[in-house]
């Protein structure tokens, strides 16, 4: 059946109200407008970042919505001035993107698009600021341009990024988020050196990423850190060596890494948005050329606070955004490294669950039973 130009209708998990459970609904998708295009999502994966908007704390309410925004999935059609995609192409639609005309996109140190960059507010399409997606004429607010929840959904060109097609998009969806975010983190902005230390802070899914890239890149240690000790046995299988609970001592935990490495980690990456997290991996690395790395969002009334003495002993303090990857540009070589066995994906997926028991992948994050639940569409 040819769907080029014509709305289609299908399933999606739609929130209604922040914390219920998401509700599975007939939705029409409209057709993708100027720069867009419209995919066919085959597997999505449930991010914290999903959790955190759905649960709506911290930020202004937006529902009904459709969250989702780690997927990949194939393109269905292509909107006006769309010439680098066409419907066929296997797609991973990326939270932020890549216009690539501003200042942001034609600079190589920099991955903040500013057109296309993050923005948790808006519900609608940056063309028209309309939503492509309703039900019975009313319309639901998109999350992050991408609303992965959606057996099909619209995402700016600039957010879509093509990949091997012969790549398994039920293993390689997890990159298009939170496993890039931690392992550039690593090889794009700390780049340690081969026989360096790191200490990761936070071994969630983002940290666990971090470490994988310190393993990469040749790490002799790779110290984690966690206010979870259950965490420590899993995270052995993603490089790190040894293990800290800032609980099971009675001195700062920057002071316990100090005295571990003989003055200092070479490179730190901080993954859990606690700012006294954030300080801890800064004052952790060595002076006179640690660097340490911030991951993790902080809450919007934190200040970080160290004495000035920190940064003119030689520490360098860093921030990232999306591991500084490019999303169109660079993300198809991440999946590359998978294709050559250089990355290992299938360990961060512990939970698989048909689309239809979509809220099980909720549960099992609340829990912290998982690192990545992979959601099966048409399942």
């Amino acid at each position: 059946m040819i769907t080029t130009g014509q709305s289609i209708r299908c399933k999606a998990a739609v929130a209604w109200e922040a914390g219920k459970p998401l509700v599975m609904e007939e939705v029409e998708v409209a057709p993708p407008q100027k720069h867009e295009v419209r995919i066919k999502i085959l597997f999505t994966s449930l991010c914290h970042t999903d959790v955190y908007f759905w649960e709506a704390k911290g930020q202004t309410p937006l529902f009904p919505r459709i969250f989702g925004h780690e997927a990949g999935g194939i393109v269905e059609s292509v909107g006006e001035g769309v010439t680098d995609l066409q419907p066929g192409d296997h797609v991973l639609p990326i939270f932020t993107g890549e216009c690539g005309d501003c200042p942001h996109c034609h600079s190589e140190e920099s991955n903040m698009c500013d057109l296309l960059r993050i923005n948790t507010e808006r519900g609608g399409m940056i063309h028209d600021g309309e939503s492509r997606f309703s039900i019975n004429g009313k319309p639901i607010h998109h999350f992050l341009g991408t609303s992965t929840f959606s057996e099909y959904t619209v995402v700016h060109s600039g957010q879509v990024a093509k990949i091997n097609p012969d790549a398994p998009l039920d293993k390689v969806c997890i990159v298009s988020c939170g496993l890039s975010t931690g392992l550039g983190a690593t090889l794009n902005v700390a780049k340690p050196k081969k026989g360096q230390s790191v200490a990761i802070f936070g071994l969630g899914a983002v940290g666990l990423a971090a470490a994988e890239g310190a393993r990469i890149a040749g790490a002799s240690r790779i110290i984690g850190v966690d206010l979870n000790s259950q965490r420590f046995d899993q995270a052995k299988e993603f490089g790190v060596t040894e293990f800290v609970n800032p609980r099971d001592h009675d001195k700062p935990v920057q002071q316990v890494i100090a005295e571990m490495t003989n003055g200092g980690v070479d490179r730190s990456v901080e993954c859990t948005g606690s700012v006294q997290a954030m300080i801890q991996a800064f004052e952790c690395v060595h002076d006179g050329w640690g660097v340490a790395v911030l991951v993790g969002v902080p809450s919007k009334d934190d200040a970080f606070k160290t004495h000035p003495m920190n940064f003119l002993n030689e520490r360098t303090l860093k921030g990232t955004f999306f591991g500084n990857y490019k999303p169109k540009t660079d993300i198809p070589g991440v999946v590359e490294k998978y294709m050559n066995k250089e990355l290992e994906l299938e360990k961060f997926i512990t939970h698989t669950v048909p689309f239809s028991e979509i809220n099980k992948a909720f549960d099992y994050m609340l829990k912290g039973e998982s690192i990545r639940c992979i959601i099966t569409m048409g399942a």
